[in-house]
């Protein structure tokens, strides 16, 4: 599943990597958002590929609602959500369908290479701050369940949302909570936890994402719409976590250790720019 409504090269980009899959079966929907141009649909067209499939939205629905109408499309038993500006490795859909075939997990997540606007590998400190506290294995291939996956994922979420390949019948009963605009993947995977389900993590990359000054992410960083979601997310969790009576994911959960740090970090990186008013916004989240 591909929802796209943004940079038109950088959608390219990610359709052409689909198609370059040294495993080509594969079903590519891409999910056209009332964007204003007919320039995608025409140019998917002109590809005369029979696996792409092309469905454009009545009304702009936001990033939440399209997620969800992406899920509602979805056939296979597998599926990836990926984002229309990244970028998958030719070799992606060969990996996770040989993890998935070997595992009875409800998602994987690969190894990611983070990459800028341009595509250059880069590493700011939010990936460098995942890197740190992504789980390790003595394996190529580790798993986590239940609580351990609840609590790595509450001491700050290291996964790569667009990279996930996720199992359909694990996830449809919980689908994506539009409350979260920004951080629903992580809500679905703490339902999949609660749900005693277990993902499986693997240090073979296969995937490049792409993390750039106009995406959603960054934008909501700066206005702290972000670090809002976070924390409200994050204290709900705290107390299902708690009626579970998995207390060390509810002390992560409310600790929101890379959350306060990555917001920190912009609130400095606000104050250096002079922009004092957004900083202390910002500030905010890191100090309640």
């Amino acid at each position: 599943m591909l929802p796209f409504y943004g940079d038109a090269d950088h959608f390219r980009l990610a359709v052409q990597s689909v198609l370059a899959q040294t495993d080509g079966h594969f079903r590519l929907v891409c999910v056209d958002d009332a964007f204003p141009s007919d320039d995608p649909r025409r140019w998917l067209e002109s590809l005369k590929d029979p696996r792409l499939v092309y469905v454009r939205n009545d009304e702009n629905l936001g990033v939440a609602r399209n997620f969800a109408h992406c899920l509602d499309l979805v056939e296979a038993p597998w599926f990836v959500m990926m984002g229309g500006d990244d970028i998958m490795h030719p070799t992606y859909i060969e990996t996770v369908r040989s993890l998935a075939r070997d595992s009875a997990c409800a998602v994987i997540q690969p190894g990611v290479v983070v990459i800028d606007a341009d595509g250059h590998p880069v590493l700011p400190l939010a990936d460098r701050l995942k890197a740190l506290i992504r789980p390790r294995s003595r394996d190529e291939v580790g798993e986590l369940r239940g609580e351990a996956l609840a609590r790595s994922l509450a001491r700050g979420d290291w996964a790569y949302f667009p990279s996930l390949l996720w199992r359909t019948d694990a996830v449809r009963p919980h689908g994506f909570d539009q409350r979260y605009e920004i951080a629903l993947d992580l809500a679905l995977l703490f339902d999949l936890a609660l749900d005693d389900q277990a993902m499986l993590i693997s240090d073979a990359t296969c995937f490049s994402y792409r993390r750039h000054s106009s995406s959603a992410s960054s934008i909501t960083a700066v206005d702290g719409l972000r670090f809002a979601q976070e924390r409200e997310l994050l204290e709900g969790y705290a107390e299902r976590f708690a009626r579970k009576g998995w207390r060390r994911a509810e002390r992560a959960a409310r600790l929101r250790l890379l959350p306060r740090l990555n917001a920190g970090s912009v609130a400095a990186g606000l104050a250096l720019r002079g922009l004092f008013s957004d900083a202390w916004r910002v500030l905010r989240f890191c100090i309640r």
